[in-house]
């Protein structure tokens, strides 16, 4: 089985923002919350060129991709998706493997959802907060606010 990491392209917008929306619902959320994360969870073409945007691909279809916002050693994980089809193989370990040897990321912070938390620890993240992230019905509702600190 041929996986390969690459660059997203402005192309590629429409199907990392279909990945993300499916990712979301995953969980299980309701579709009036995804309604409301609408925008965080479109991909455009304009913000695949100003971000560091990388896609997984398997046999040549998009699995997965993260997106990383900040120039600096210190960057925001923005976005980290695997699509629910893919998701136990792997894929979103390569993806935070490959942001970590992203060039001059010494530190990656990240609002994780709660549901991916755990994954994030099992990788090495630890918990610095949390993020302030209400919805409909969950006014409290809080993210929990992670650093991934990559070793040399």
């Amino acid at each position: 089985m041929s996986i390969t990491i690459r660059r997203a392209i402005g192309a590629d917008a429409a199907v990392l923002t279909a990945v993300a929306h499916d990712a979301k619902r995953h969980w299980n959320y309701p579709e009036a919350w995804i309604r409301s994360w609408r925008d965080q969870l479109t991909v455009t073409p304009a913000y695949i060129e100003e971000q560091r945007v990388f896609l997984v691909e398997i046999e040549g279809v998009i699995g997965g991709f993260y997106a990383l916002r900040g120039r600096g050693p210190v960057v925001e994980l923005d976005h980290l998706w695997v699509a629910p089809a893919r998701v136990g193989q792997g894929l979103g370990r390569r993806l935070v493997d490959h942001a970590c040897r992203t060039a001059g990321v010494r530190r990656i912070e990240i609002d994780s959802d709660p549901h991916a938390e755990a994954f994030y620890a099992h990788l090495g993240a630890r918990r610095i907060g949390k993020t302030p992230a209400p919805v409909e019905g969950e006014p409290e509702r809080y993210l929990p606010r992670m650093v991934l600190e990559p070793a040399d």
